[in-house]
């Protein structure tokens, strides 16, 4: 497995050498018609465009190369062009590009919403969709893994469906992916889905530098990711803003691990059968060497994970603070900067 990951590394960074020598130059309007923007973040957009010539419809990612560095942009297209293959992760079409303002790469065009605009504000969606996107996650994930590499930002947003049931669903967005091992120094904000260990080097507001050591890119960073994905899905809500000890939620989180019993269960759990919490537990592991492995959902997918009777939204609420529930306005956004 390690042998395995090492090759895949070397191999991404000889793809990045080739494309950086072959990198063609030109203008969006001279080659594609642009039918209309599909998604825009802190990284570019995505447009909906044909191919000129071909008339083939496709996701056209655009990085503005102001706030883009070209190693950035070629480490993500050689990624994920390197994991396309997997039915579950979102293809390419091997097509990379530069323009005076902007970098930018073609992908399987994905008609359909992501994940996140179908969970319901406080109640999530039903158990059984949640299974069948864990199942596919899963297999996406062990396939990055696999190869060396961690995604680093799994999140509803990130995983698009091909349908309004969710039988069909494609891991996307690897501008954070990383090969196994690489070092993180600090990070700038955080998000309810990074690992404690990555918190850790979180810089707050007004500090230039963090006394944490640096955090080493690995596999369980997507694990933790991929459980708190999980809670989001199945009720709507995010379990804390933040893994830290200033964050009641996950801190009561935290008290319960280090002795977990079924009758102190912390309010938000309290709708999770015992085999849930049990696979919450090995997921969501505050020490990240004793993490298990993403593949370790489907012992749990045939088991039941939400209680018969579900607690009502009142039931839920922690009398030492308030939760959030997922929203429109709750939307994530990527990590602003980091250090390797």
């Amino acid at each position: 497995m390690i042998e395995l990951g090492l090759a895949d590394g070397s191999l991404i960074d000889e793809l990045m050498e080739l494309t950086a020598q072959s990198l063609s130059h030109l203008e969006i309007k001279e080659h594609f018609n642009i039918i209309k923007e599909i998604g825009r973040g802190k990284y570019g957009k995505v447009l909906l465009v044909t191919h000129r010539c071909r008339g083939t419809p496709m996701a056209l990612k655009v990085i503005p190369k102001a706030s883009t560095k070209l190693q950035g942009f070629l480490r993500e297209y050689c990624i994920s062009l390197h994991l396309s293959g997997h039915p579950c992760i979102v293809g390419l079409f091997g097509i990379a590009f530069q323009s005076n303002d902007h970098y930018g790469f073609a992908q399987e065009l994905v008609i359909g919403r992501d994940l996140f605009a179908v969970i319901q504000p406080k109640v999530g969606i039903p158990e059984c969709a949640v299974k069948r996107c864990v199942l596919q996650i899963a297999s996406a994930l062990e396939f990055i893994h696999e190869h060396g590499l961690v995604h680093r930002d799994i999140k509803p947003e990130n995983i698009l469906l091909l349908d309004s049931h969710c039988c069909q669903v494609k891991l996307a967005d690897f501008g954070l992916a990383q090969k196994r091992g690489t070092l993180i120094r600090f990070i700038s904000g955080t998000l309810p889905y990074m690992a404690p260990e990555l918190c850790a080097v979180a810089l707050e507001e007004g500090q230039t530098e963090v006394t944490a050591a640096a955090v080493s890119v690995e596999p369980s960073l997507d694990t933790w990711a991929f459980g708190v994905v999980i809670f989001c899905i199945l009720t709507g809500y995010f379990p804390w803003e933040r893994c830290m000890a200033s964050d009641d939620f996950y801190q009561e989180f935290a008290d319960w691990c280090q002795a977990p019993t079924l009758e102190d269960v912390p309010p938000l759990w309290r709708r999770f059968t015992p085999d849930a919490m049990e696979m919450f537990s090995r997921l969501l592991e505050l020490d990240a060497n004793k993490r298990s492995l993403v593949g370790e959902v489907r012992s749990y997918v045939i088991k039941d994970w939400l209680m018969p009777t579900l607690l009502d939204t009142n039931g839920l609420q922690p009398e030492n603070g308030r939760v959030t529930a997922i929203c429109s306005s709750s939307k994530s956004s990527s990590v602003l900067k980091e250090k390797e």
